[in-house]
């Protein structure tokens, strides 16, 4: 029987615990900021980046992993016998997909062991994914089984999120649909979604609280009737209404797994301090 090593990239921010238990290696993003480079998640942490990002007067930009990165760590897995299954952020969004590709390609005859997917999302809807394979690999799944398994997942995973402002988004050029509430009144919280693998605009209301229970509403539609419901808060640099939401969506749905999660310093670039986001994954 082969082995099945899982890859994704550190916008999944998957909880350290669950990428230890599952064996799963991940492929940091690069974050820039000034004249210093960081690997995203191993030499900056979301706490340290979101204390930093206060006082900035220099913002932080984003870099996907680079293809040498990805080559060698394709390289390492084959090397050690594994055959290897790549989930990345969506193509879309980021430049990953391509430089996995590119990595891969130049592994020349090993690179028949590598099989990569566009999970057309990140966050926890892409860590969900990601999850889904490595277990089933734990439990003998083939490479072909695995890669079903998370394009099945693809479709029956999401995410919603609330943001305190487009400025960020805006910023990044990652805004997508959202472009349209540009210039919308400040005290107006935008409510967006992965949507086709680009960030799209849901709605928008007057305050936090009342985005956050939009949050619940629009995930609660898209769960509504189905089985085995899993569930992921994602925060920028706000655990306590990230952890209040996780709870209340916890237990509204039955979930089978509820797991909280920070917004890496790459995604938070681009989302902003405040964010607070809901992914599922169900019927799987």
């Amino acid at each position: 029987m082969s082995k099945i090593a899982l890859v994704t990239d550190s916008t999944a921010y998957i909880p350290p615990d669950l990428v230890k238990k599952h064996n799963i290696t991940v492929a940091p993003q690069v974050l820039v900021w000034g004249d210093q480079t960081y690997q995203d998640g191993v030499d900056i942490q979301p706490d340290e980046f979101y204390t930093r990002l206060k006082t900035a007067k220099v913002m932080p930009t984003t870099s996907q992993v680079s293809i040498v990165t990805m080559q060698n760590i394709f390289q390492g897995l084959v090397d050690k016998g594994f055959e290897v299954l790549g989930v990345f952020i969506s193509g879309k969004l980021s430049g990953t997909l391509q430089s996995a590709t590119q990595g891969r390609e130049a592994l020349g005859a090993a690179a028949s062991k590598v099989t990569i997917v566009d999970s057309n999302s990140t966050a926890m809807a892409m860590g969900f994914q990601v999850l889904m394979a490595a277990r089933a690999a734990e439990n003998g799944a083939s490479l072909a089984e695995c890669k079903a398994l998370v394009e099945k997942a693809r479709e029956k995973t999401g995410v919603y999120f609330a943001v305190d402002t487009l400025e960020f988004l805006h910023r990044g050029g990652r805004i997508g649909g959202a472009q349209r509430f540009i210039g919308s009144a400040l005290n107006l919280k935008p409510i967006l979604a992965l949507k086709d693998g680009r960030v799209e605009a849901e709605d928008r209301v007057r305050t936090k609280s009342k985005a956050l229970d939009r949050v619940l509403e629009l995930v609660s539609e898209q769960v509504k009737g189905k089985s085995n419901i899993r569930l992921a808060t994602l925060h920028a640099n706000a655990e306590q209404e990230a952890r209040d939401l996780l709870n209340k969506a916890s237990k509204e749905f039955n979930a089978i797994e509820s797991i909280l999660s920070s917004v890496s310093p790459v995604v938070g670039t681009h989302a902003g301090p405040g964010t607070v986001g809901l992914a599922y994954m169900v019927e799987m």
